[in-house]
């Protein structure tokens, strides 16, 4: 096994993951290859969300993301075959969202099953993404009536929730 594309291809699903939680879109953007698809299967948003392309991912990610959503995504034990300049790779992950404009905590795991391809410059790039959830549950804030944000990384001090 090539070593070395494997630990690549760790590093993009990281970094994917990293830079939607920090809402860096342009870095987004470059996980992914240009004719990239992506599947997002959670109940939250109704029917399964298809996407093509590198700018509608971001799009879609940047308008559902951005603003007062708050993320973390954790995905370990990938199993990752590579066969060339392609690969597979399914993820097992959790993530939390907390969206403060609708007043809600979302918790969940699914399992990634990703494709990646090694693109003209050298790297690593995502060509596709997409989960179906193993569960996924939403708390009204409301219903935690002690929590309190000692950190938000976005929230300024006259709109700290």
């Amino acid at each position: 096994m090539d070593l070395v594309a494997l630990e690549e291809i760790k590093r993009v699903k990281h970094r994917y993951l990293r830079c939607v939680d920090l809402k860096l879109w342009d870095d987004v953007a470059d996980t992914f290859a240009p004719e990239a698809t992506a599947s997002y299967g959670t109940p939250t948003y109704g029917e399964p969300i298809a996407l093509t392309g590198r700018a509608a991912i971001t799009a879609f990610l940047r308008e559902k993301l951005g603003g007062n959503i708050i993320t973390t995504h954790f995905a370990v034990q990938p199993e990752i075959e590579i066969d060339g300049d392609t690969a597979s790779g399914t993820w097992p992950f959790e993530d939390t969202v907390i969206a403060t404009e609708h007043q809600v905590v979302i918790k969940g795991a699914a399992v990634y099953e990703d494709r990646y391809r090694r693109c003209e410059d050298g790297r690593w790039r995502i060509t596709h993404t997409g989960y179906t959830r193993t569960y996924e549950f939403v708390l009204p804030l409301k219903d935690l009536p002690n929590l309190r944000f000692t950190a938000n990384r976005w929230a300024d001090h006259e709109n700290a929730f």
